[in-house]
């Protein structure tokens, strides 16, 4: 099993990127691969299966829009601890994310939505000349573990 029921253990794994070709397969997965390790991807709860889809569309989006609005991805963090896990996509444009109003029939433009209704949190911080955009989100059967009584 993996990091999931170690208590206070943490781990870090970085995927440097350059270009847009088949960068967010890449990135999909190795960041499938750290779930595995991690004992996300066989966990025995369906929400926490489903938890893990989830994880995959929201790195396909952000990284996507690295793609389109940023020139492409310069590195993907993966940062877990305690059934929690921070994607963090670094690129090299200083814009910030901003959702502009769009009638949900038209395609394309619905990454930030989906980021707003996956992801625990989500946001932006400026670094160096770039920015780096990260959602959090956690296994529903961890959240019920730790979750206080009462």
């Amino acid at each position: 099993m993996g990091d999931t029921g170690r208590a206070g253990r943490s781990q870090i794994r970085r995927l440097e990127l350059f270009g847009t070709k088949g960068v967010v397969t890449r990135c999909r997965d190795f960041t499938a691969r750290a779930l595995a390790d991690w004992g996300w991807a066989t966990a025995a709860a369906g929400d926490d299966r489903e938890r893990v889809d989830d994880v995959l569309l929201l790195v396909s989006e952000v990284v996507t829009n690295a793609c389109l609005h940023a020139g492409g991805p310069q590195e993907l963090v993966l940062r877990h601890r305690d059934g929690r896990l921070r994607v963090e996509v670094a690129d090299g444009s200083p814009v910030m994310p901003a959702r502009r109003p769009r009638a949900p029939s038209l395609p394309g433009g619905h990454g930030l939505m989906v980021l707003d209704r996956l992801a625990e949190d989500w946001g932006s911080t400026p670094l160096g000349t770039g920015k780096v955009v990260w959602l959090e989100v956690a296994l529903p059967s961890w959240a019920e573990r730790t979750r206080s009584p009462g």
